[in-house]
């Protein structure tokens, strides 16, 4: 070796070593300012270099840089503010990252197949915030009210998971499904009520959603305009709710705690007549009728007609207790995040023996196989109870007379109403009426995903939803309702196993510096099958075996039984492109194929388009002051509804029994028109939005214009009876699916968030206000209105709101001289009378109605977060305003027969020394006029939430081992402020017919409560 050749050697071994000897090491911990846990996989780079590193499972980092002080450091997470640090000298650093409450432009969010930094989202996609999340709710719907804008959210019920009916932006349709899409860690469900429904219970249908555990949430995305929806084709157009379960975190373990117990009791309760007032109102009845009256002859008890007599609703409404634990283990670690969790949920209603138990558990795990191979699963599994309050109970609690005991003499349950109405004792009935529903269900699914070339991944996932729901009813003789037969016993069951595929490629590039693009294709298929039992038997020699002994029961009925399938199978593709992180373009389309249509519609093609262009990255605008951000956003496409009974389009067998030479045989017939033609309806939505941040984005604002246009709509028509095709043996009138009608929505969606302080004492205020304009375009030829029944104030008019009212308008009341304007049997003084609309003279069903809205102007909801030292303080109010109501329990209520007990409104009646009132006379005219009186203003104001808590300092629960420790009180529906004087005005006598909505008639009442509960972790 020659000497030059080592004299380099030398000098590259000296310049190595003196590299190696200039570089320092710059070490520190990240962690989070509120909790004081360390952040892992935060972000450490020198500003405006390259040189980085991320910290570790301890959130410690160490930098190496020949780069001499002084000089500035970013630190950077996901969902916290970015922080820059000077430095002047070489030193071990402890640095905390505070929380970015606002909207965060890099903030991931989940979308239809995949996920999206928010900055480039083009669609319009709202989540439901973290404080909201925290409430104690039996399903996952009720954490929209109020948290979103343009959700509308009513529980019909008060039952222990009962129902609830969410419409996004609007009602589309008119006799189809109209709820949205449910994806459940990426398994499209929809809120079908006929997966808790064997057709055994006489009440509020069980809520299938209540299944799911609201512990185990992690986050909820609510998708709304045909870009973001439109990847979801026939089953987008009422918007999609995108539900994400907890998992493990790489390199952190925890185990954690979650309880609380609580009171409930009911908002109100409704002013009735006392026993003495009672009885001096069906006296006065009689009397005005020409009649008397006198007290029937009972046995074992005594009337009371001179005291206060029997309350009711103090007898049936109870304070309720509420309850929840739940407890998760999270854990990660390179390779793999874990998640198991349970959860034992109850909530006894305010009603006397109804209640609603939850057993549920759940197991999360994602596993890095390779580098390139990844697998996912997601398994959940649930038992609910409950016990139903009869369908008729709330309305003979109000209408039961006072007069009639609870008890007889012997302590044994009065059975029936001696007085006119057959009403039978509504306590009995609570106490001793079987009237539960046991539902099983299993969720579950299993991915794999494989990494084909840098960006380029490939996904396959298998998906399983089944449910075995059973319901068993038992009539005792000893009740009304039991006492005829003997005894009556019915048992039914449903069991639906509905499976998923979904094979899809995705591509997720960064072009060069200013292009990237994001894209997945796909096909799926989905299959669901159901089958259903019921058997029933009647005349038992003893309850003492309730449903359990079917053979023992003397009459013998029908059994029946059920078999039905649908199967969906769709393509799906959809292109994100940014340019220069200025200009966004989405292109989305999906083609369904469903069982449910004819031959030839079975396929229906659902394109959307939509264009974002984030202003405030363009060079003219950086010199704008306090715009931190600007987007506008623009998104028109098509999607579409499939939801409704399969084999409509076919024509269908009923069975029958006729008369053969004198004996009964049994056949079979056509009971449906098929229509081969039957296809998707469509909806076709343009959305305009804009997204502001001011103020280094301390105010964040995203507001939506919003026009939808649904058509061929899925409506069902009554087929004559002269066809020979009606349904007599199941005693109803056959029906048949055709694409006819139209109807349009329009509205305008705001949420505002504020950091109004950000020191010791932060205060975040986030607002959400909506309204929705619906409209009835067109019904069919020739068809201007659509009435469901006579007995019922709904109606369908092209023109109107769905779900509109049609009523005679009442004018004061009759008095002597005035002309008896009015159909009912009372036309002399002291009658209801009525506007005579046409001005014939009299008052006719054809010509003296008017259709009013009920629709509201505007929803709103109002939520303000405090902290302070380890304290936090959450208020949630909502509104809805403008809205009407039709308040069916009043209409019986101030019907003034005497049959029944009244409000205390008819103690002010017409009477010939008191004709100064707007309460007619008391008269023995038992049928309800349907009018104006009846429809009220639902506007209401509702401080929804409150929760106080307190999360003890690290350093005095780390003794114990413990992480973090929080104790809080929180109250539900504790204040009201409304006109409405119903129990409650967020009401609805059937959630899941739209036409028939905002009617108050026998519901059971919401509640409002009170809990005390803790959050713990290890």
């Amino acid at each position: 070796m020659n000497n030059k050749l080592l004299k380099l050697i030398f000098m590259l071994v000296l310049a190595f070593v003196s590299l190696k000897t200039s570089a320092q090491q710059l070490t520190g911990k990240i962690i989070d300012s509120r909790t004081k846990e360390p952040i892992i996989g935060a972000a450490i780079a020198i500003k405006g270099t390259s040189t980085g590193v991320t910290t570790d499972v301890n959130g410690k980092f160490t930098l190496k840089t020949s780069q001499k002080p002084p000089f500035t450091i970013l630190a950077t997470f996901v969902g916290y503010k970015k922080k820059e640090i000077e430095i002047v000298e070489f030193e071990n650093l402890s640095i905390s990252l505070i929380e970015s409450k606002g909207q965060r432009l890099d903030e991931v969010i989940v979308v239809g197949y995949g996920t999206q930094k928010r900055s480039d989202i083009t669609g319009s996609i709202a989540s439901v915030p973290l404080e909201i999340k925290a409430q104690p709710v039996a399903s996952v719907e009720r954490l929209l009210q109020g948290s979103v804008a343009g959700a509308i959210v009513t529980q019909t019920s008060g039952q222990p998971g009962g129902g609830v009916s969410v419409q996004i932006r609007g009602n589309n349709s008119i006799t189809a499904g109209s709820d949205p899409l449910y994806v459940i860690d990426g398994f499209p469900i929809n809120n079908d009520y006929s997966l808790n429904d064997a057709g055994v219970t006489n009440g509020s249908k069980i809520n299938p959603l209540s299944t799911i555990n609201t512990a185990d949430i992690e986050s909820i995305d609510v998708l709304k305009d045909a870009s973001a929806t439109a990847i979801y084709g026939s089953r987008g157009a009422n918007g999609v709710v995108i539900v994400t379960t907890k998992n493990g975190t790489k390199g952190k373990s925890s185990i954690n705690y979650d309880a609380y117990y609580g009171v409930q009791e009911v908002i109100r309760t409704l002013p009735v007549l006392n026993a003495k007032e009672w009885w001096a109102l069906r006296k006065d009845a009689a009397k005005n009728s020409g009649k008397t009256t006198s007290l029937p002859s009972v046995s074992g008890y005594s009337l009371d007609t001179s005291g206060v007599g029997t309350d009711w609703q103090a007898a049936a409404f109870r304070k309720a207790a509420i309850q929840s634990h739940s407890l998760s283990i999270l854990s990660g670690s390179d390779k793999t995040r874990l998640s198991i969790s349970g959860n034992y949920f109850k909530q006894d209603g305010v009603l006397q023996n109804t209640d609603f138990i939850r057993y549920s558990g759940r197991f999360g795990l994602d596993h890095d196989y390779s580098k390139n191979f990844k697998i996912t699963s997601n398994i959940s599994v649930s038992n609910i109870k409950s016990q139903v309050a009869p369908a008729a109970i709330v309305a003979n609690l109000l209408l039961t007379p006072p007069a009639l005991p609870v008890y007889k003499d012997d302590g044994t349950f009065v059975v029936n109403s001696p007085f006119e109405s057959g009403l039978q004792n509504p306590i009995n009935s609570l106490y001793n009426q079987l009237n539960e529903t046991i539902t099983n269900r299993i969720l579950g699914n299993v991915a794999g995903e494989y990494t084909l070339a840098d960006g380029l991944k490939a996904k396959v996932l298998f998906g399983i939803d089944i449910v075995d729901n059973k319901q068993n009813r038992y009539l005792p003789s000893s009740t009304a309702e039991g006492l005829a037969l003997s005894g009556n016993a019915i048992v039914g069951t449903v069991f639906t196993s509905n499976w998923l595929n979904e094979n899809t490629l995705s591509y997720d590039k960064e072009l060069d510096a200013k292009n990237k693009i994001n894209a997945v294709v796909g096909f799926t298929a989905q299959q669901s099958k159901a089958k259903g039992t019921v058997a029933e038997a009647a005349g038992f020699a003893t309850d003492a075996f309730s449903y359990n002994n079917l053979g023992t029961g003397i009459t013998a009925r029908t059994p029946s039984s059920l078999a039905s399938a649908w199967s969906l199978a769709s393509y799906l593709g959809r292109v994100n492109y940014v340019h220069d992180d200025k200009y966004l373009l989405t292109l989305t389309l999906r083609a369904d194929g469903s069982s449910r249509f004819g031959d030839g519609n079975k396929w229906g093609y659902f394109p959307s388009a939509a264009f974002g262009w984030n202003v405030s990255n363009e060079k003219f605008f950086q010199d704008i002051k306090n715009v931190s951000s600007l987007k506008l956003r623009l998104s028109a496409g098509s999607t579409g509804n499939q939801n409704i009974p399969s084999y409509q389009s076919l024509s269908q067998l009923s069975y029958f029994r006729y008369n053969f030479s004198n004996t009964t045989v049994s056949g079979y017939a056509p009971n449906s028109v098929p229509n081969p033609n039957l296809g998707w309806e469509k909806t076709f939505q343009i959305d305009g939005g804009i997204d502001v941040g001011l103020f280094n984005n301390r105010i964040t604002l995203v507001a939506d214009y919003y026009y939808k246009k649904t058509t061929d709509l899925l409506l069902t028509r009554t087929v004559p009876g002269t066809s020979g095709l009606s349904d007599f043996y199941n005693g109803q009138a056959s029906v048949v699916y055709q694409n006819i009608g139209a109807v349009a929505n329009q509205g305008f969606e705001l949420y505002v968030n504020s950091h109004n302080i950000d020191s010791d004492l932060k205060w975040n205020t986030t607002l959400v206000y909506s309204n929705n304009s619906n409209k009835i375009l067109d019904l069919g030829a020739g068809v201007d209105q659509i009435i469901p029944s006579i007995s019922s104030p709904s109606i369908a008019k092209v023109g109107y709101p769905l779900g509109s009212f049609i009523v005679y308008q009442t004018d004061g009341i009759i008095q002597s001289g005035d002309a008896a304007l009015t159909p009912q049997a009372n036309k002399s003084p002291g009658g209801q009378k009525y506007k005579d609309i046409n001005g014939d003279g009299v008052i006719t069903q054809a010509g003296d109605r008017v259709v009013i809205s009920n629709q509201p102007a505007f929803t709103a909801g109002l939520t303000n977060t405090f902290n302070y030292k380890g304290f936090d303080l959450a208020i949630f109010f909502q509104a809805s305003i403008g809205g009407k109501i039709y308040n069916a329990n009043r209409a019986n209520l101030e019907l003034g027969t005497g049959y029944v007990n009244a409000s205390t409104v008819l103690l002010d009646r017409w009477t010939t020394t008191n004709t100064n009132t707007d309460v007619k006379a008391a008269y023995q005219d038992p049928a309800i006029t349907i009018s104006d009186r009846f429809i009220e203003d639902a506007t209401y104001y509702r401080l929804k939430n409150v929760s106080l808590g307190y999360t003890i300092p690290s350093k005095i629960v780390k003794k114990a081992n413990i992480k973090s420790l929080r104790i809080y009180v929180s109250a539900q529906n504790a204040l009201t402020w409304t006109n409405y004087t119903g129990y409650d005005p967020e009401v609805s006598l059937n959630g899941q017919s739209l036409i028939n909505k905002g009617i108050d008639q026998g519901v059971y009442p919401n509640s409002k409560s009170y809990q005390l509960g803790l959050s713990l972790s290890f």
